[in-house]
């Protein structure tokens, strides 16, 4: 049956992900839980198909941003404890039909989801506390503890599953002062709330780059985002791309200088000696960013990096292939081994989080085995 667009696809390879999965789980205690987070559809790389790698590989929890995420991920079959860490106010119902666990930031929001549980007779139902420890995103000040813990210590409606904060700048040396002080305000403060409600919740704050460079720091559960997705805090770390973007050449043009320019606005210069150019089945509306247009970006084709020529389209671009051999049916990569996402990004001026979700649900994922 023909996809969105057959094209084109998102490889996601097995055994690179496994690779990274053990590295990660190599640097903790055995009794360390490992929370994977597979919001914004994985990242890009596929929500459904990599949370069932993930199960299958063994990871304790899985995260999403927001309770539809979760609501996908139960849809698709996966049946592991999925932390919500952006539960909002308005879809208590699903989350605890769903049997999903909110991160509470906030007395309104603790509020809230006790009302509708004590309307719906549930007690004990899990929930994890968010600690603003340094981020100043959501979560619980370190002024707002004591209201917090009076209201638990009466609340039988819910019970912490786990007290949580996340780092700012954990990748960065300069900041590793404030990073020692966030870990030391957060286990300060979970502690009082441990005390105040009479038992120990789960603890957790390292990110991948806390893993990799704070890893004494792993207490009770760790949160392994991008980098179960190949990218590392460290230089020296060799972590395998687990994403390759891919498409086939639709149609090969060798143009002469008499034939005028390529693409929109004319922006594509045809050389005096000739050009030959490919035309590739994904746009700016496929992940393809723009500013990768007029050569400032360049993919793999039969062992050749080629540069783009003329302006990004919205479903369609056109490279440079002169001198390179190839044919209609060809094979190019936009990011994978080479070039990579962190490449990409570079350019770019951003970061390979961006790339990697920048790339829609049209363009189909497949498991490599």
């Amino acid at each position: 049956m023909l996809k969105e667009n057959d094209f084109s696809r998102l490889e996601i390879n097995l055994p690179n992900c496994l690779e990274n999965y053990r590295y990660f789980r190599s640097k903790l205690n055995p009794s360390t839980k490992l929370l994977v987070l597979v919001k914004a559809n994985a990242y890009g790389h596929g929500a459904v198909e990599f949370a069932s790698m993930m199960e299958q590989a063994g990871a304790d929890y899985l995260a999403v941003a927001y309770p539809v995420e979760g609501m996908e991920l139960r849809q698709g079959g996966i049946r592991s404890s999925v932390l919500v860490l952006t539960a909002g106010t308005d879809f208590f119902e699903e989350i605890i039909d769903n049997e999903l666990e909110p991160s509470i930031p906030n007395m309104y929001t603790l509020k809230a989801f006790c009302d509708v549980l004590r309307r719906r007779g549930i007690e004990d139902y899990p929930v994890h506390i968010k600690l603003d420890t340094g981020m100043h995103r959501l979560g619980f000040m370190t002024s707002e503890i004591a209201e917090l813990t009076e209201y638990l210590s009466d609340c039988r409606n819910v019970i912490v599953k786990s007290v949580f904060s996340h780092l700012a700048a954990s990748e960065d040396p300069q900041s590793d002062g404030f990073t020692l002080g966030q870990i030391d305000m957060f286990v300060k403060n979970a502690d009082a709330l441990s005390r105040a409600i009479g038992y120990r919740p789960m603890y957790h704050i390292l990110n991948s780059a806390g893993i990799e460079r704070f890893t004494q720091y792993q207490f009770d559960m760790v949160r392994l985002g991008i980098g179960i997705y190949g990218i590392s805090a460290l230089p020296d770390t060799k972590l395998s791309p687990v994403a390759s973007f891919k498409c086939k050449i639709l149609q090969i043009k060798h143009l002469k200088p008499e034939d005028g320019a390529i693409g929109y606005g004319r922006k594509g210069r045809i050389a005096s000696e000739g050009t030959v150019i490919a035309t590739i089945p994904v746009g700016y509306a496929d992940g393809i960013d723009r500013m990768l247009g007029q050569g400032r970006g360049s993919f793999m084709l039969n062992g050749h990096r080629v540069p783009t020529i003329g302006n990004i389209c919205m479903d369609m671009c056109m490279l440079d292939i002169t001198g390179v051999e190839a044919q209609v049916g060809d094979t190019v990569t936009i990011f994978g081994d080479d070039p990579t996402a962190s490449e990409l990004a570079g350019i770019l001026g951003t970061i390979p989080y961006e790339v990697f979700t920048s790339v829609p649900r049209r363009i189909d994922r497949v498991v490599i085995h």
